[in-house]
């Protein structure tokens, strides 16, 4: 951490006596086998099962193998729709080694975002759960049919052993990873082509324009910052980080896989989707000594009525990001979970996603109160939105972030990269921010009309442009309200088309198996007219305080 004695202006850069890393993924992850074959490098409990750093590298060379067997050349888009697995971090590995792009698409997407994600990217090929809970992934993908994908050539359904019948247009994981050759020739030959600025990774983030945007991000930008997260939180071979986030996201991706990859740490993942009980098991039996979570997460662990049963004794530090933390579910944090050394992370899907981070010996009021200070290799300013100006210390501003975590851009699509680039290179984050005298950054607000429910980001325009589709619907505004669980919930107010009438029921109807639930409106209202300023501009702040 870069601390600075007392700032005159609300600009932080990060230390730099530690080194980038300038190898792709691959190479680097080569390495790193290299120095302990033998050790523990994934757990999977949900699935029963273990590799070492050797095994999980013969693994992902296969998969690598039977990815170029489909005709892939370096540069092409492979999806991933899928909660956490093996076959998630094989895709990862696999992907990076060979120059593949992942495109990571969040399992809560339904048929309408999935059709637009795919497309957008032009995936080749798609890795697909069969199903979670009530989500029928296969049926998705039967009912947008080859003419709604047009550019998707193979698709691939997660199998466990013994596991269901066959799927017409559709082949078995199990069956491509068996086709591979783990000693191809053909990686090492591409591996050596590959630079650490090449992209390897499309995330989607919501769009304020209704339509997300794919935030694409190189080697370069995810490994160097799963590295400086994994320093932060003092990472080494001998911890084992229990990952109960999402790997769709980069706190699951990047914050977990990449800072265990680059310390020679053990990945261990406590089920496919977050369960409060598989995580607090996993931690006692795997003996982890790091846990990440958002607040609801840890929440969930410390509330669990079976809690106190558990041995946490082991855990010493992890993050915890997704959204603002309560001074007193922190405390009970460090208190009854034993993570003394936990540590909070800032930053965007366009950042790598961490732009700011406390670090294990960070005071705990401080730890709570900011997002801690900027990281290395990195630049961090908080600016007047208006002007460009940088703020005194202390008054808020617009944050902006520069260095090397800055993504390549967003794919095909120009005008909004630079709108969020600019011509110096700082990514404008759209959130009010205020800096202190000595470096502690901490989030105040937010410019763009961004909603955060439970840790993920929701713009109501997406949202809005969705429900414009409902035939009753004459006008619609989103806004955010308060929630104590999720931080915020959504409420759609909506004026109904002359002569008609419509009932909540009508429109949740409407977003089922559309758009993904978190993005389904909690609360709805049907107003006549919308609170309006003089200048005709809607003021979302009224609806959302009505």
């Amino acid at each position: 951490m870069n601390m600075t004695a007392s700032l005159t202006e609300s600009y932080n850069k990060g230390a730099t006596d530690v080194p980038l890393i300038e190898q792709p993924i691959g190479t680097f992850f080569d390495d790193m086998v290299e120095k302990q074959p033998d050790r523990e490098a994934l757990v999977s409990r949900h699935e029963g099962q273990r590799y070492t750093y050797r095994e999980l590298q013969a693994e992902s060379n296969k998969l690598a193998s039977a990815l170029l067997d489909l005709g892939l050349a370096t540069g092409d888009r492979v999806g991933i729709w899928s909660h956490n697995n093996v076959p998630w971090v094989l895709m990862q590995i696999a992907t990076a080694k060979v120059g593949l792009i992942l495109v990571n698409i969040n399992p809560a997407y339904r048929t309408s975002e999935l059709e637009y994600a795919l497309n957008k990217v032009g995936c080749k090929v798609l890795v697909t759960m069969a199903q979670f809970k009530t989500s029928d992934y296969l049926g998705m993908l039967r009912e947008l049919g080859p003419q709604r994908l047009p550019q998707l050539q193979h698709t691939f359904w997660i199998d466990k052993p013994g596991q269901g019948d066959e799927q017409p247009g559709m082949r078995r994981f199990s069956q491509l990873l068996a086709g591979g050759d783990a000693a191809d020739a053909r990686i090492a030959r591409i591996q050596k082509t590959l630079k650490a600025t090449d992209p390897i990774n499309i995330q989607f983030t919501s769009g304020t324009t209704g339509f997300p945007k794919g935030a694409t991000l190189t080697h370069r930008n995810i490994l160097n910052n799963g590295f400086f997260i994994g320093e932060c939180m003092k990472l080494s071979p001998v911890d084992r980080l229990c990952i109960p986030v999402p790997l769709y996201h980069c706190f699951g991706m990047v914050l977990g896989n990449l800072a265990c990859i680059t310390h020679g740490s053990t990945i261990v993942y406590p089920n496919d989707g977050f369960d409060p009980l598989t995580v607090l098991e996993t931690v006692q039996a795997e003996k982890c000594t790091g846990l990440h979570g958002v607040p609801t997460m840890f929440i969930a662990e410390l509330d669990h009525p079976r809690f106190k049963e558990f041995d946490l004794s082991t855990l010493r530090t992890g993050i915890m990001a997704g959204s603002p933390c309560p001074i007193e579910v922190m405390k009970r944090v460090v208190s009854e979970m034993h993570l003394s050394e936990i540590t909070i992370a800032y930053g965007m899907t366009e950042t790598s996603p961490v732009s700011c981070q406390s670090s294990t010996d960070t005071p705990l009021d401080r730890r709570v109160s900011t997002v801690g200070t900027v990281q290395p290799h990195l630049e961090v300013k908080i600016v007047d939105p208006e002007t460009g100006a940088i703020m005194p210390p202390g008054q808020s501003g617009e944050l902006c972030t520069r260095g090397y975590s800055v993504m390549h851009g967003y794919w095909d699509d120009e005008p909004r990269t630079r709108e969020a680039i600019d011509a110096e290179h700082w990514m404008h984050t759209g959130d009010l921010a205020t800096m202190d005298a000595e470096g502690y950054v901490n989030i105040v607000g937010r410019i763009k009309d961004l909603v955060i429910r439970g840790g993920e980001n929701i713009y109501p325009r997406e949202i809005e442009e969705f429900l414009y589709r409902h035939p009753k619907v004459q006008d619609v505004q989103v806004v955010g309200l308060p929630d104590r669980k999720y931080g915020e919930e959504l409420c759609a107010w909506i004026i109904v088309k002359p002569g008609q009438s419509a009932t909540d029921e009508e429109i949740r109807g409407f977003c089922k198996g559309q758009i993904a639930h978190y993005k389904v409106p909690k609360y709805i209202q049907f107003v006549t007219e919308f609170p309006m300023t003089v200048t005709g501009k809607i003021q979302k702040f009224r609806s959302a305080t009505r």
